[in-house]
């Protein structure tokens, strides 16, 4: 009996591909097949709403590798319009429909790797069908969008979804000289960060000429003569010449279901560490796998490029008898819009309030990103969850024209090698006048959170709901500043004077001490604290309360 390796995969793009490649890096006898029901067997999804924008300028552009190309390099049979429609898991067969003839035939395996993906949501909202409503999903669907909108003179677009696509969808089609609304069922756009996190995007997006409703699911939508006319919850009614829907996706389970593979309470199927599903031979990447939350151990499912790129490295080192482990997703991303970041990695507050957590806190601070005095210097909003018992970094999130992704890449790293705040301390980062300070961003964030853990200056969250019957509230700015808009019943001492005016200070109430961004907060509290006043140093300062109101 041959020992020979035959690994059919299903599904190319990012994890199916990155499997295929591998495999035949470790196994040069081995038949590998790829199945691709799409016409494309490898290509760059996230760069699709670049291509209706025009910013991308041919579909070739993303197309990582053709067919002919894998045999080429790597002798893998890729064959795109070719359809698995059913898994025998018990003979360890597929069967396979090629959808360009309509035949049918069956072809054994003796491992199977499902990188079928996910399906975009559709909810069942009436007039999803309706002509001019498209998802974003694959080239043709860009190719379709594109026609629709040149063919129509469309005007008007309506974007259902504030998630990195809708996001990015609706900044390309602003690109070509539309009218754009985005309509988001939650209160914030990019739902999966903090609020209060993601108001400078909403005002960035604004003030680029896209419209926001948040909070308004759509509830229909309706033919309006040649156009159409999209309703909202509250009975907004948008009138749209396009509409995209961008609610996110749902991993695509037929395949896994016709095969008997466990699904996990995520709604993917259940993968353990060495990405094997429920049946030890068929294996699971990409969005259609429901994977283990590095920093929770629960299961989750985050639909990104670089796990499914991951999961499929492993998929095919375990195949191939090696000893590996994907040790879990941390939800690390990225998203662009107009010019503007926003980042975040591991846990979000939200998230950690959901599961019912409460050892942990949140420093908010307003770097710059290189230093003030060289030209250019933008301002970098950040925020870093650790664990009060420890220290131990939990989640990072950054928004910010500048410098956001490196940051957020540094701090995903330390949080996947377990680092503290103390860590974040003492890391050693390049500095230059024009790419960041002697005290990186990082660096201050680490002494923010080290600060209030060692209690020289303890934090306070705006979210505590700070009253004016617990603390003394403290604005330590200027009078200027103080009167250009401040806390509701805070008194004003300018730290510049703090120390003349120290008697003045109440003392029957612990002081709740705030600047504009921290940093001068920070300053008073240490006086104050060694003056023997019971003081605490509000979070991110006027700011950071400024988001939060907003975000409430």
């Amino acid at each position: 009996m041959s020992n020979k390796r035959n690994v059919i995969i299903v599904g190319g793009v990012a994890g199916g591909a990155s499997c295929a490649a591998r495999l035949r890096r470790l196994d040069e006898e081995a038949e590998i097949t790829i199945y691709e029901k799409g016409d494309y067997v490898s290509f760059a999804n996230c760069g699709l709403p670049y291509r209706i924008g025009g910013i991308i300028q041919n579909d070739a552009a993303l197309v990582l590798t053709t067919p002919e190309e894998f045999w080429a390099k790597f002798r893998v049979d890729a064959k795109t319009k070719h359809e698995v429609i059913s898994v025998d898991a018990h003979r360890k067969v597929v069967r396979v429909r090629n959808l360009r003839n309509g035949e049918e035939f069956e072809k054994n395996y003796t491992h199977l790797v499902l990188a079928t993906g996910a399906l975009a949501i559709r909810p069942p909202i009436p007039g999803l069908d309706l002509p001019g409503v498209f998802t974003v999903r694959t080239i043709p669907d860009t190719q379709r969008i594109r026609k629709w909108i040149e063919e129509n003179k469309v005007r008007k677009a309506v974007v259902a979804g504030g998630g990195f696509i809708g996001l990015e969808m609706a900044e390309n089609l602003k690109h070509l000289g539309l009218e754009v609304v985005v309509v988001e069922m939650a209160q914030q756009i990019l739902p999966p960060m903090d609020a209060e996190m993601v108001r400078p995007l909403e005002r960035h997006v604004v003030n680029n000429g896209v419209k926001l409703v948040l909070g308004q699911p759509v509830t229909e939508i309706l033919k309006n003569g040649n156009s159409l006319l999209l309703k909202t919850k509250n009975g907004d009614h948008l009138p749209a010449d396009i509409v995209i829907i961008a609610l996110g996706v749902r991993p695509d389970l037929t395949l896994a279901k016709s095969a008997g593979l466990k699904i996990g309470p995520r709604g993917g199927v259940l993968t353990n560490e060495y990405m094997q599903t429920s049946i030890e031979s068929i294996f699971a990447v990409g969005d259609l796998a429901e994977v283990k939350d590095f920093l929770t151990g629960e299961t989750t499912l985050i639909p990104l490029a670089g796990p499914a790129n991951r999961q499929g490295r492993v998929a095919a080192d375990v195949i191939c008898g090696r000893n590996a482990k994907f040790r879990g997703v941390q939800g690390t991303a990225v998203c662009g819009v107009f010019g503007m970041a926003a980042a975040s990695t591991g846990l979000s507050e939200k998230t950690l309030r959901k599961l019912g957590h409460d050892n942990f806190e949140c420093a908010y601070l307003h770097p710059r990103n290189h230093v003030a005095y060289y030209p250019g210097a933008k301002t970098i909003h950040m925020k870093i969850i650790y664990r009060r018992s420890d220290g131990k970094l939990l989640g990072a999130q950054a928004v910010g024209l500048e410098d956001v992704p490196r940051k957020i890449d540094t701090l995903a790293m330390a949080l996947q090698l377990g680092a503290t705040v103390f860590d974040l301390e003492e890391a050693e980062l390049c500095y230059s006048p024009q790419y960041g300070a002697a005290k990186d961003a990082i660096n201050f964030a680490g002494m923010i959170a080290a600060n209030s853990l060692r209690k020289d200056s303890p934090l306070l969250s705006w979210k505590d709901g700070i009253q004016e019957e617990n603390y003394t509230i403290l604005d330590v700015r200027e009078e200027d500043e103080f009167l250009d808009g401040h806390v509701e019943n805070s008194i004003n001492i300018p730290l510049s004077s703090l120390r003349q005016k120290i008697k003045n200070i109440p003392t029957e109430k612990p002081l709740a001490v705030y600047c504009q961004v921290g940093l001068r907060g920070h300053t008073a509290t240490r006086i104050l604290r060694q003056k023997g006043f019971t003081a605490f140093n509000l979070s991110g300062g006027y700011q950071t309360f400024l988001d939060i109101r907003n975000a409430d």
